[in-house]
């Protein structure tokens, strides 16, 4: 077979790229690595005899599943190893994105708990719609067994669903106020709109200031940000970006130190659950264009 030229090549494969990289940041919960793994992908597909493929979209998410699976081995000692809590790299959303909902820290956080394994059969059945002779294909594992990782999976990813979705104006009202009272040090205004079992994840990576273990209740929480609030002089950082951050409500912020700060915030029944705030400058990269460009 005669291979078309490139530009024919990238055409055939362009199509499939958003949902490819989309389904390995799901596996890997890194944008930098699915970008890795969807070009990979893209070169096997360049080298192979596309002639026989009956299902290129079949054939892609096998290839990408399969190179995520790889790197989540030998990820395994660097996560083990990191430090504090470890929360996915944040992707910045359009309030009309539909798929948002697959993409929520919560639902991503719960996807990281489990196995590669079930992590993959789970995306490719459940999310991807594959069928399971297909997932058995890819995994290389039997249809009943992948049944069987899938289950499992949906029990787990099940309860980390949000129970319904915040209008996006009512999210950006929460998100500003909490913004303002966090900064600022107003414990009467946090009090108002955090929930007494509020959670606070924060992510430094080991580089920059952050805590070092999830911070459970009201009192712990409201204590971290009062602290940073009397490090920071009382002052609120430029705001870039306003709007959904995987899903959720949030905001990235300018700091002291010249580098971004991402936020975002889990509410449920009209208070703050869940606050993710991510600082690790590796994970922040990716937002640098996209953040300048839609400010305040």
């Amino acid at each position: 077979m005669v291979l078309p030229p490139d530009e024919t090549v990238a055409d055939q494969f362009q199509p499939f790229r958003p949902g490819l990289i989309r389904l390995a940041y799901r596996m890997l919960g890194s944008m930098a690595e699915a970008e890795d793994v969807v070009q990979e992908a893209y070169i096997r597909w360049h080298q192979t005899d596309r002639s026989a493929i009956r299902q290129p979209a079949a054939f892609l998410s096998r290839t990408v599943t399969r190179l995520c699976l790889d790197i989540l081995k030998s990820a395994r000692h660097r996560r083990e190893t990191y430090v504090g809590p470890w929360l996915p790299e944040p992707i910045l959303e359009p309030e009309t994105d539909e798929e948002g909902e697959d993409l929520s820290l919560t639902l991503m956080m719960a996807l990281e708990r489990l196995s590669p394994l079930e992590r993959a059969a789970f995306l490719l059945h459940d999310v991807f719609g594959l069928g399971f002779d297909e997932v058995a294909a890819t995994l290389d594992r039997e249809p009943a067994a992948c049944r069987q990782l899938a289950a499992r999976a949906r029990r787990n990813v099940r309860a980390a669903r949000p129970r319904y979705t915040i209008a996006p104006d009512e999210g950006r009202r929460m998100a500003d106020a909490f913004a303002s009272a966090s900064r600022s040090g107003d414990l009467t205004a946090l009090r108002a709109l955090l929930s007494d079992n509020v959670v606070a994840y924060t992510d430094g990576g080991g580089t920059r200031n952050a805590a070092l273990n999830p911070l459970f209740g009201f009192r712990r929480v409201s204590g971290l940000f009062l602290g940073v609030a009397r490090k920071t002089n009382f002052q609120t950082p430029p705001v870039l970006y306003r709007g959904l951050i995987n899903g959720l409500p949030g905001f990235v912020t300018l700091e002291q130190d010249g580098l971004p700060q991402t936020t975002a915030l889990d509410i449920q029944d009209g208070r703050i659950v869940g606050i993710y705030v991510v600082r690790n400058p590796e994970k922040l990269r990716h937002l640098s264009a996209r953040a300048g460009a839609n400010g305040p």
